[in-house]
């Protein structure tokens, strides 16, 4: 078994790319804030013209299509073709597993490098709970479709205090079902989470005793495993993503952020106007990534401190890292 953290890197970058924020589920932790990040379903050509703004790097920019529900947008084989006339790296759609509009007879297994299948519990009872009545059922029946058309597939389980218990279920559950990736996503405390009447994320000591344990299991099936690091060991250096890598969060309404933390917030780093990517004036994001502090990252203390804890002296326990530095197992 192989472990390793992603390092961040100048040469490489994400495109994640929200083409509308309509959905047909309502799901608990949904990070979808409709006042922040608008209403619009893009337009084709908007899609088109927001992409070229993207282009010069696209041979080493991996994208992700977004929503709400990116499978409900009409024209969302249209997006995937643009994208690869381009040349992105990558192109992958992330999915609740309806898969509207018979977006698998539109596209073929060559014009994406992945489709991923959000699963929220090992049962329908814990899935459904959180993501709506019926969703389990659907999305392992989207999965087998995928599987069956030569697609390849991943999944996205993102943990929280309602389905940690049935991450121990995944080893088994994902062994036969094709997919070559699986991710572990921690819940951020944005969008609908940030208005729960209890925090859902899960404490320090719950994730390091079961997140890389189920993780090691899973990669043992021959599946390519990635989560978050979260906590920073003592002798681990601070490293913000903005500050090296090139991440973007692009939203309907054009506001393109680069650290998915301050989505809730008027802190983006960028706008789209008339189809130009624009520097938004100071105070914003960016300006406070070069920030230190022993809590680790900035952005964190600054929207989510709930998830900090500190000793008798005001010290934090424990260091947060970058929410977008990962760690990937594989054998």
């Amino acid at each position: 078994m192989q472990k390793q953290t992603v390092a961040f890197s100048k040469n490489s970058s994400n495109l994640f790319f929200h083409i509308l924020t309509k959905c047909n589920l309502s799901c608990s932790h949904c990070y979808i804030n409709k006042e922040q990040h608008g209403t619009e379903t893009l337009d084709i050509e908007t899609i088109r013209s927001w992409l070229s703004l993207f282009s010069d790097k696209a041979a080493t920019t991996n994208l992700i299509y977004l929503g709400g529900e990116p499978t409900l947008h009409p024209d969302l084989y249209l997006a995937v073709k643009a994208a690869k006339k381009i040349g992105f790296k990558s192109i992958t759609i992330d999915t609740n597993g309806y898969l509207f509009h018979d977006i698998l007879d539109k596209i073929s297994s060559d014009d994406i490098d992945f489709l991923s299948f959000s699963l929220d519990g090992a049962t329908k009872k814990t899935n459904d709970a959180i993501r709506g009545e019926g969703s389990f059922d659907k999305v392992m029946e989207g999965l087998r479709h995928a599987y069956n058309k030569k697609f390849p597939c991943s999944m996205i389980y993102t943990v929280s205090d309602k389905n940690i218990h049935e991450l121990e279920l995944m080893p088994e559950f994902v062994r036969d079902l094709g997919i070559k990736r699986f991710f572990i996503q921690v819940i951020g405390i944005r969008g609908a989470s940030s208005k729960a009447d209890h925090p859902l994320q899960v404490s320090k000591k719950a994730w390091l005793d079961v997140i890389p344990r189920v993780a090691e299991a899973i990669a043992g099936k021959g599946i390519i495993v990635t989560y978050p690091k979260v906590f920073l060991g003592r002798d681990e250096l601070f490293e913000c993503a903005g500050n090296v890598a090139q991440n973007f969060f692009v939203f309907p309404n054009g506001r393109v952020y680069q650290c998915p933390i301050c989505e809730d917030f008027p802190l983006h780093s960028y706008e789209i106007r008339e189809n130009r990517l624009i520097t938004t004036p100071k105070i914003n994001e960016k300006n406070l990534f070069s920030l230190r502090i022993p809590e680790g990252c900035v952005m964190n203390k600054i929207i989510q401190p709930q998830t900090l804890s500190y000793d008798k002296n005001g010290l934090p326990k424990y260091r947060i890292a970058c929410c977008m530095l990962k760690e990937e197992i594989f054998k």
